[in-house]
């Protein structure tokens, strides 16, 4: 088994990009441009972390990240190679690149411009596992495998009201906190006990409508309110206030959902006063915290002043992976209670597993770390893709550079049919959301495009297609 070659990498300290994902990203283009043929031994970890002067747990890690996405198989006792069978992507762009000009591309899905996903190829999945690991090989890991509280795990509780409290000002202890599978769960519980028939409900218009269709299965109405560069128009709600008996407000003022902007701070405290004055609900979902590029993150609408009703809405999905479904609400003792017995109809618990490695995660320091990495990356690759639109359509549409989360909004300057546009783009293997779903009943015209779960390659390409629709 020949292994004498040695891996070309400039590995660029300069660069924002993680180190691991530097030699990922160098092996797969060798793989791509068949430097690397399938099938062919890689040198063991230790010989290439020597080569390239890393640490080998470095090296480790991009290679159990290329296995993950296929580029590699992995043999006990042998090592590393390069797969035989290779992901779609790679055949897919073989095949586009092998065709002809006058061959139209094919229609099969390359990649999606998302609403604003974590990139899952950097999730803490060897911790994840590790803890797992760990967990069921307890003594006592009988008592994991039983009932549990339907509120969650009691220490995941204390550390989620520890983080509330220390990094979001918010004053909630564990008796406040109700875990749940996902923030959906949780606005979904919080609508039911919250809510009865006819009751309306003021939401950002455009919004987040998966909450919205969770309301309405309760029974209640949605009223929009527009929403410009300073966040939901508070104005527009107060006089909405005067003439309606208003049950909650659905808020995402960190970085609105879908436009990214972030609620002002004098609407901030104008919409704690009218909430105090009318007696309703402020709702707020704070979707994507962890994920804020300035000197310090905006805190919560409940850091500021006494609200005599409210209700946070937070999740671990966008820190680790959409598909960890661990998500969390933190209100009131009394409508913690209400939810608690609305669980119990549904889903006697959660998951209880899951629960104690975030916990296991968090309490080692694993979650911390990764947020750390995750913001120098995310950052990096904002400012890359703000280059990309500013070089390709800075003369077709207008954005503002958000401040944090994992999206841009854009809108084109001039009136065009954005569905033609998505439909363009989908037959050339390229998926973008129309606003249709954002929007409470007229289109508003704009995409929210989500930069982190795609390659900067990607982004280009999908960025150089749209510029040449509009």
């Amino acid at each position: 088994m020949i292994r004498d070659w040695k891996l070309n990498i400039d590995i660029k300290t300069s660069d924002a990009t993680p180190v691991y994902l530097q030699i990922a990203e160098a092996i797969i283009e060798a793989i791509k441009t068949r430097q690397l043929t399938q099938g062919l031994a890689l040198p063991s970890s230790r010989t290439l972390a020597a080569q390239l002067k890393v640490n080998r747990n470095t090296v480790i890690k991009a290679l159990e990240l290329l296995v993950i996405e296929e580029w590699l198989t992995a043999e006990e006792r042998k090592g590393y190679f390069v797969s035989n069978e290779l992901p779609k992507e790679y055949a897919t762009c073989n095949k586009i690149m092998e065709a002809t000009v006058s061959q139209p591309i094919s229609s099969k899905r390359l990649f999606t411009f998302d609403d604003g996903l974590p990139d899952t190829k950097i999730a803490p999945i060897e911790e994840l596992a590790k803890v797992y690991r760990k967990i069921l090989g307890r003594k006592a890991r009988w008592k994991t495998l039983g009932v549990a509280d339907s509120k969650g795990n009691n220490d995941l509780r204390k550390s989620i009201a520890q983080m509330l409290n220390l990094n979001r000002g918010l004053p909630f202890s564990s008796e406040h906190i109700f875990i749940t599978r996902g923030s959906q769960m949780a606005a979904y519980l919080m609508a039911h006990c919250l809510l009865k028939k006819g009751d309306l409900v003021a939401v950002e218009n455009p919004g987040y409508k998966p909450i919205w269709e969770s309301m309405k299965t309760a029974g209640a109405e949605i009223l929009p309110v527009p929403v410009d560069e300073n966040g939901m128009d508070v104005d527009v709600l107060e006089q909405l206030l005067k003439s309606h008996s208003i049950k909650a407000i659905y808020v995402t003022p960190h970085h609105q959902f879908p436009t990214a902007v972030s609620l002002s701070l004098p609407r901030r405290l104008k919409l704690i006063k009218l909430s105090n004055q009318y007696d309703f609900t402020i709702i707020e979902d704070d979707y994507d915290h962890e994920f804020h590029f300035g000197v310090r993150p905006i805190l919560p609408i409940g850091n500021l002043q006494a609200i005599k009703n409210y209700v946070y809405l937070g999740t671990f999905s966008k820190i680790v992976a959409p598909a960890l479904r661990i998500g969390f609400l933190a209100t009131s003792i009394d409508l913690i209670h209400k939810v608690t017995e609305m669980r119990k109809i549904i889903d006697g618990q959660g998951d209880v597993i899951m629960e104690e490695a975030v916990y296991q995660l968090i309490r080692e320091g694993d979650i911390k770390r990764h947020i750390k990495r995750t913001i120098v990356l995310y950052k990096a690759k904002r400012d890359f893709f703000e280059k990309l639109l500013m070089k390709y359509l800075g003369e077709k549409v207008s954005f503002i550079k958000p401040e944090g989360g994992l999206a841009f909004w854009v809108v084109p300057k001039v009136s065009i049919d954005i569905f033609e546009i998505a439909k363009k783009l989908e037959a050339q293997g390229i998926g973008i959301i129309t606003p249709d779903k954002f929007s409470f009943s007229a289109p508003i015209i704009g995409f929210r495009i989500g930069y982190a779960s795609l390659s900067k390659q990607q982004l280009e390409d999908g960025i150089v297609a749209l510029a040449k629709l509009l």
